[in-house]
């Protein structure tokens, strides 16, 4: 059977890609200079012109772009640089693994996860992960899922509970729906229980808002519900994307309100830390699932939380 062309290019570029070439891409991309990348990687500047035309000449592709800012990577560039960065990543993985694998301490796991899936999915499951191997080394890494899907396409995490939609290109991902996020409305335990079984999200115009940073879904979704119950964003709000400032801000005064993951805002309130209002908001729930690179190979350890993970899956 004849090799496709898509295939003896493969071949071709496995047999002739040196790792340097790869390190050289990523040092011009952090300093734009070729004398400086050169530097950096204790090459000489001819021996890292001609790496770098090799490359080139190997991909049929010019990478970068000469300005007056220095070498600026085009689009092939920006390309080639974020899987150099990848393998480069991967390899470092799995020189860190080898030695914790020697040493006696069993591997690594890198995690990342939205606030919403810490409490009831992500740490029962990493509890229960370690309980069965105790060597484990695990890293969780909270954010919002544009920041951790970045940090995955980087191989620094190796398996998301995030959403897979934010991004341009979803269809890059593996995506396994494991639970909707369910919001609610909450203020400081110290704030008098409502006499009503329910109350409008315009009765609390008057409070005092903890929000989110406008890149934030929670953003979004609170901008949404104001204007279905008719009342503007307060001007006057706090912006903070950590849970913990805004559990500490709503702690402070009974006349500050904000919205939680519903999950995260019970596992406050069962601590007698916050309230939740009878607010019902009107926006739909997104779902939180586990997010892989697609064509990856997790380690046995990721799979084993995967298998976890979806144990506890509301869907």
């Amino acid at each position: 059977m004849k090799p496709t062309p898509s295939l003896q290019s493969l071949q071709s570029l496995l047999s002739r890609l040196r790792m340097k070439q790869l390190q050289l891409l990523i040092a011009l991309d952090e300093h734009k200079s070729l004398h400086k990348a050169a530097s950096a990687l204790a090459m000489t500047q001819s021996a890292a012109s001609k790496s770098l035309a090799e490359l080139e000449s190997m991909l049929d592709a010019q990478l970068f772009e000469r300005t007056k800012s220095g070498l600026i990577p085009n689009q092939f560039g920006h390309c080639v640089i974020r899987y150099a960065r990848l393998m480069a990543t991967d390899l470092g993985s799995l020189c860190e693994e080898m030695a914790q694998l020697r040493s006696g301490r069993g591997g690594r796991l890198a995690i990342g996860a939205v606030m919403g899936a810490v409490p009831e999915m992500v740490v029962p499951a990493v509890d229960a992960l370690q309980r069965r191997h105790p060597e484990l080394s695990i890293e969780i890494v909270e954010d919002t899922s544009v920041q951790l899907l970045g940090l995955l396409d980087e191989g620094h995490l190796d398996l998301l509970v995030a959403r897979a939609s934010v991004s341009d290109h979803p269809g890059k991902y593996h995506y396994q729906a494991l639970s909707e996020e369910p919001l609610s409305v909450v203020v400081s335990a110290e704030h008098p229980r409502p006499r009503s079984r329910q109350l409008q999200l315009a009765a609390l115009a008057g409070y005092r808002w903890v929000t989110y940073p406008s890149h934030m879904p929670l953003h979004a979704v609170l901008e949404r519900e104001m204007d279905l119950a008719g009342v503007t964003m307060p001007g006057n709000a706090i912006s903070t994307a950590s849970t913990f400032v805004t559990v500490a801000l709503l702690q402070q005064g009974t006349d500050m309100v904000s919205i939680l993951p519903t999950a995260v805002a019970e596992m406050f309130v069962r601590r007698g830390m916050l309230r939740i209002l009878p607010v019902k908001l009107r926006s739909m729930s997104q779902t939180i699932g586990i997010v892989t690179r697609k064509g990856g190979q997790l380690s046995g350890a990721g799979e084993a939380l995967v298998r976890l993970l979806r144990e506890r899956s509301a869907l």
